[in-house]
């Protein structure tokens, strides 16, 4: 075990989960991965390499995030990145299984975690829960009922806990990215239809990236304790809101 501070990054094997281990893994952390998966976890400790592991924990598992968690002896940084959507029926064509998966893993997934994190964090000189939410954990559009209710639960999480522990010296982020370019969030939300997938960023003049999400969770992160950046809304310049996205050339020239 080295002195170095320990963060936990759930959904750390693909994604934004996975871009954000190897940015707190450069800043000095010693990472801890965290998903369903074994073999992209494991993809991701050895890109990382040093004091870098993974646990095999599914946060929607209340007896998986009990034993995950409970294997750990300290813990400075919680990022509850894990989540997801599915689907993009109306209300009136809703999947009760969709919503009721989108809301374990969004909501009690958040939740089971951070209970389960919270003695450790509350030993730290540098605790910090990081929760990733999104655009739509403010903001609703059509064929996104499902997903911006989980996620309003998400951000609802955040800024409770930051009632609930103030007078403890532990940090409450809520970071809500807009739309991030990743190899399995559309896909996965479109049942594996990757035509589909591909059109939702079509035209689209430089998305997100996850590694931009992922700079500025170490940026909140490496701020001083006493600093708490409460909502960080990160979009791209052709998003202007969770409905209005440009498709098209953007002229980047400055006069």
């Amino acid at each position: 075990m080295t002195d170095n501070a320990i963060a936990l990054v759930t959904g750390g094997g693909t994604g934004i989960g996975a871009a954000v281990a190897k940015r707190l893994a450069a800043d000095g952390f010693d990472v801890i991965v965290a998903g369903r998966r074994r073999e992209p976890l494991g993809q991701v400790v050895a890109e990382l390499g040093g004091s870098a592991r993974f646990v095999v924990m599914d946060v929607a598992d209340v007896d998986s995030v009990t034993a995950g968690i409970g294997g750990l002896e300290r813990l400075d940084v919680l990022v509850n990145n894990a989540g997801g959507a599915l689907g993009t029926s109306r209300i009136e064509d809703g999947d009760p299984a969709e919503w009721q998966q989108m809301f374990a893993s969004n909501v009690l997934g958040t939740m089971q975690v951070t209970k389960a994190a919270l003695p450790l964090l509350r030993r730290s000189p540098r605790a910090t829960i990081v929760n990733v939410s999104s655009v739509a954990g403010q903001s609703v559009y059509e064929g996104g009922g499902g997903y911006t209710a989980a996620k309003h639960g998400t951000s609802v999480i955040s800024e409770t806990l930051r009632l609930e522990l103030n007078g403890e010296n532990i940090r409450v982020i809520d970071i809500r990215p807009g739309m991030v370019h990743t190899e399995e969030f559309s896909l996965t939300r479109l049942h594996g239809d990757q035509a589909a997938a591909d059109r939702v960023y079509e035209g689209v003049d430089r998305p997100l990236l996850a590694d931009d999400v992922a700079q500025c969770v170490a940026f909140a992160v490496a701020l001083p304790q006493h600093v708490n950046i409460d909502t960080m809304v990160i979009k791209p310049v052709a998003q202007a809101a969770s409905h209005k996205v440009h498709r098209g050339p953007i002229d980047w020239k400055t006069t």
